[in-house]
């Protein structure tokens, strides 16, 4: 079994079919996946973060307020302690106006470990997980 991700819709996106489809799609590739849901706010998501010590957070987010909420949620997972140091990412339609590379590098630059938000996403997405790959049970390589 591979490694625990933590999947979590933004604080202000009620949408629930990406979190499902993001779910069966990391199952698929043999993940464990807590699916948080829709509208979390960034310290339920913290406080998740802590409890279930995740080896990645994904973010998720369709309504265009992503790179905004994305910015909030990091602020608050990088504020403890214990989840100072958990990688996390976003994607999805992070901007009203669409993909909008100047924000996507400054969410990097503050500490996402990457951004998903244009016609390559899920490509790109299923790479880095596929690069994640430790196996977090045994403390070896899979």
């Amino acid at each position: 079994m591979k490694n625990l991700v933590l999947l979590s819709g933004t604080a202000s996106d009620s949408h629930t079919w990406n979190l499902v489809y993001l779910q069966l799609l990391l199952e698929e590739q043999g993940y464990r996946v807590v699916n948080l849901g829709a509208c979390v706010p960034p310290a339920l998501l913290a406080d998740e973060c802590e409890a279930e010590q995740p080896d990645l957070v994904v973010l998720s987010s369709v309504n265009g307020h992503g790179y905004r909420d994305g910015e909030r949620a990091l602020a608050e997972l990088r504020s403890r302690p214990g989840t100072a140091a958990v990688p996390v990412v976003i994607g999805g339609k992070l901007g009203t106006g669409g993909p909008e590379p100047l924000r996507a590098e400054r969410l990097r630059a503050a500490g996402f470990a990457e951004v998903f938000d244009d016609d390559t996403a899920i490509t790109r997405f299923l790479a880095f997980v596929a690069a994640q790959s430790l196996c977090r049970t045994a403390g070896t390589v899979s």
